[in-house]
């Protein structure tokens, strides 16, 4: 079984702070609070409260959305949130090598 956090940065490192990068929408968006927040990106209200008490990672489509309405790039939001993995596995995906 898989962690909650093998979708997103890992939960235990310390450089992991998804409450940057939703203060920082909530700014850049110029809207009050969280609730907004969730209408913004049109999910529920507990998802922004599962992600900011760390019981759930942002997950890829989440992260998409934040692009879409707040016009910063993934590789920015990653930042925010503290994700400094410099590469991405996407599960049951293959790339094949060069090599082969």
């Amino acid at each position: 079984m898989t962690s909650p956090a093998s979708n997103g940065a890992d939960f235990q490192d310390p450089s992991y702070n998804p409450d940057n990068l939703l203060n920082t929408l909530i700014q850049k968006l110029a809207i009050k609070n969280d609730a907004a927040l969730s209408r913004a990106l049109e999910v529920a209200p507990p998802v922004i409260s599962k992600i900011r008490h760390r019981r759930l990672p942002v997950g890829a489509s989440l992260l998409i959305r934040m692009h879409e309405v707040a016009d910063l790039s993934i590789a920015e939001l990653r930042t925010l949130m503290g994700d400094r993995r410099s590469k991405y596995r996407v599960s049951g995906v293959r790339i094949p090598s060069a090599r082969s």
